[in-house]
């Protein structure tokens, strides 16, 4: 096997968060479920945006938000996504690219808008997503580029693009290209109301072996199982997956193999102030952790450490290297 020119590649929506902050309220008049992304089409976009205070413009998307984590702990990261040649997609462009991540891509000409997200934070740091998926839904099979696959140590992928037909076609060549290449391919189940939409082809793909790697946190696996009860959903886990991830917010996650469980607590947080990225920079943690030889605990406190930088300011990527964050922590990668 040839040696990886990326440790970590993610496959996503290429999306721009406008993140502002919101009186619980709010979301009760514009019918919003406090704590879940919902799909919107743009005249919805369009309505949020009017009704939103001041807003501040990131660029975004889950499996984005990860890889960018993923080359601030110094490791080498590309990102496949779909974006518009215009404004908001050359904002992402430029912003992903000045991370450091290989982002190759070409945009489209024509057709809907670059893909955006309204992120609404209310007091508590829960962050409520309303998301205008526009280009991002046109990445194609064409898109996946073979030698970057086959180049790279991981592949990860993002539930949400099960959503669009021909993102989901995209998603199931990129893991073909990866096995083929003797590569593992990780998957993040990305939201409860999208398990809800896709149990079975979830369910499916891990227990095919089609995904090699599962991140879920607490809601997504109660979803995924349709069980209120932990142990059950863990137990059905470990019976499925070759390896998996539980994120539990406050209370750390559980990394879940066939043979055992491992515990691994929280980072310590002095103010949540925003929990928008949390999942995703936690992944990029274990990813780079799993990626370099480290053992599942080290990669599990790797990820930790990465959610909490995140979630103590607004927005979804890192403030500071975490990379020098790790080093200052005991924690080399």
């Amino acid at each position: 096997m040839t040696t990886p020119r990326f440790d970590v590649l993610g496959i996503g929506n290429a999306i721009v968060d406008v993140i502002a902050r919101a009186e619980d309220d709010f979301l009760v008049r514009h019918a919003m479920h406090k704590g879940t992304m919902s799909l919107i089409d743009e005249p919805r976009a369009e309505a949020i945006y009017d009704a939103m205070g001041p807003a501040t413009e990131i660029s975004g998307g889950s499996a984005a938000n990860t890889i960018v984590g993923v080359a601030s702990l110094g490791a080498r990261a590309a990102f496949i996504g779909k974006v518009k040649d215009d404004t908001l997609g050359q904002a992402f462009a430029h912003d992903i690219r000045a991370a450091g991540v290989s982002f190759q891509t070409p945009p489209a000409s024509d057709g809907p808008s670059t893909a955006r997200c309204y992120v609404l934070v209310t007091p508590d740091g829960e962050r409520t997503m309303n998301t205008y998926l526009g280009a991002a839904q046109d990445l194609h099979p064409n898109d996946i580029d073979d030698d970057l696959i086959a180049a790279a140590s991981v592949t990860y992928l993002e539930g949400y693009l099960w959503d669009p037909p021909h993102a989901k076609e995209a998603f199931q060549k990129a893991a073909r290209i990866a096995h083929a290449a003797d590569r593992s391919v990780a998957l993040t189940l990305s939201d409860a109301f999208c398990v809800d939409r896709y149990r079975d082809e979830f369910l499916g793909l891990i227990r095919t072996g089609t995904v090699d790697l599962i991140f879920a946190n607490e809601k997504e696996l109660h979803s995924l199982y349709q069980t209120a009860d932990f142990d059950t959903a863990i137990r059905a886990l470990k019976e499925d997956a070759k390896l998996a991830v539980v994120t539990r917010s406050e209370k750390g996650c559980l990394v879940v193999t066939r043979e055992e469980s491992i515990a691994v607590a929280a980072a310590p947080v002095e103010r949540v102030t925003d929990a928008t990225g949390a999942g995703d920079l936690f992944a990029a943690g274990f990813l780079v952790g799993l990626s370099r030889g480290a053992d599942f605990r080290t990669s599990a406190r790797l990820g930790a450490l990465a959610a909490a930088e995140v979630i103590q300011h607004l927005g979804a990527r890192p403030a500071t290297s975490l990379k020098d964050l790790a080093l200052q922590n005991g924690l080399e990668v």
